[in-house]
């Protein structure tokens, strides 16, 4: 049986949270897996840590086992998601466990793949070896959000930028918004872009700016950005010009419901793929679109859209999280707003739950959650 939560000792939490920092490392490079950290403990002295760098590699179990070696025999493992008991690109980590003789494991959750689901932690009991799960469990589940989301609902977390001013303004009456935001809350951008599958906007925003999407100048990662995100556009007519700079880089998926095969073959031959994706209503299918990138494997999808998809998206209660970066600055009435709502009265404004707030630079950074990480049962 799993061990009670009351049963954890600090010791225990204090080794959980060192895997939990190990899996962070991971947050550019795993996906389409989650992110996993583990840390081997015999005797109160690290043997060995690990974590999963990404997918077709070894995993975290498989890191920290190869560095403990013979002093895994009798240790404890602490692993940030269940270890898993099925053979997908690589064999199953509990059977790696089982065969190096660690007397315990303890995972911070179990995994949401229906592949596992409890499984790896019944295989170790059933040989012995003592389990539990559900320490630190929350942070687990927020830095696998996307992961669990796409096992659970079949669609990844959804994650809204945004950024204004101090009265909420995202861009003059002209639409000119450069740059409302300092240096340091663009890099900030960035590293959020960077743990995306997906990048998504709507074509109001590529005539207007004609973004790139990608992930450049990450400050944080010591290397050239192995993975650009895809770059997803909502463009009902094919108004997307063929020389966008989007195309620059490879990776762009135009969403339509358009049938112009003349603007089909200039986008294609431009280096789009092309999705049709009509909606009831003769618009796009959003929550059809969603479902398509959590079967392409797709575990978090950020959007850095204008006023009128993030209204879309907002009143559709399709947006799990909200980033929003507000500026010491006022840019007046005639400005342009964050989202469009059209709300009638207070009964039906939206109300996500503060999960964070930042100072970068002097821009501050609320994060919000419309979605609770924890069970993924809506906020609002």
């Amino acid at each position: 049986m799993p061990l009670q939560h009351t049963a954890f000792t600090a010791q225990d939490h204090g080794y959980m949270q060192q895997a939990l920092a190990l899996a962070g490392l991971g947050l550019y490079t795993t996906t389409p897996n989650p992110r996993v950290g583990c840390v081997i403990v015999r005797d109160g002295v690290v043997v060995g840590e690990g974590w999963h760098v990404r997918a077709g590699e070894a995993h975290a179990e498989v890191h920290a086992l190869r560095q403990a070696g013979e002093a895994a025999r009798g240790a404890t493992a602490y692993v940030t998601l269940e270890p898993c008991s099925h053979h997908g690109r690589t064999p199953p980590c509990a059977d790696a466990l089982l065969a190096a003789g660690v007397s315990r494991v303890i995972a911070a959750m179990q995994d949401p793949n229906p592949q596992v689901a409890g499984r790896g932690l019944a295989r170790l009991a059933a040989a012995g070896i003592a389990v539990a799960s559900g320490l630190l469990e929350a942070q687990a589940h927020e830095l696998n959000s996307g992961f669990i989301s796409r096992m659970t609902r079949g669609r990844p977390w959804l994650r809204l930028k945004l950024a204004s001013s101090l009265d909420g303004r995202t861009a003059l009456p002209s639409g000119e918004s450069k740059w409302i935001t300092g240096p340091a809350a663009r890099a900030d951008v960035q590293r959020w872009r960077a743990r995306s599958c997906a990048m998504l906007t709507g074509i109001g925003t590529v005539l207007a700016d004609d973004p790139q999407l990608t992930v450049r100048d990450l400050a944080d990662w010591s290397g050239p950005v192995e993975r650009q995100p895809l770059r997803v556009v909502l463009d009902s007519a094919l108004r997307t010009p063929p020389g966008a700079a989007l195309f620059a880089t490879p990776g762009v998926l135009i969403v339509t419901v358009s049938g112009d095969a003349a603007r089909q073959q200039a986008l294609r031959a431009a280096g789009a793929e092309l999705l049709h994706l009509p909606a009831a209503s003769g618009r796009i299918d959003v929550p059809a679109l969603l479902a398509e990138l959590g079967a392409r494997g797709c575990n978090e999808v950020t959007v850095e859209a204008g006023a009128t998809l993030a209204g879309s998206l907002l009143r559709a209660g399709l947006v799990d999280e909200l980033l929003h970066y507000q500026a010491p600055l006022l840019l007046g009435d005639p400005a342009r707003g964050l989202a469009e709502l059209s709300l009638d009265s207070m009964v039906q404004a939206l109300r996500p739950r503060v999960a964070e707030r930042r100072m970068l630079g002097d821009d501050l950074r609320t994060r919000l959650l419309f979605t609770d990480p924890l069970t993924l049962e809506t906020l609002r």
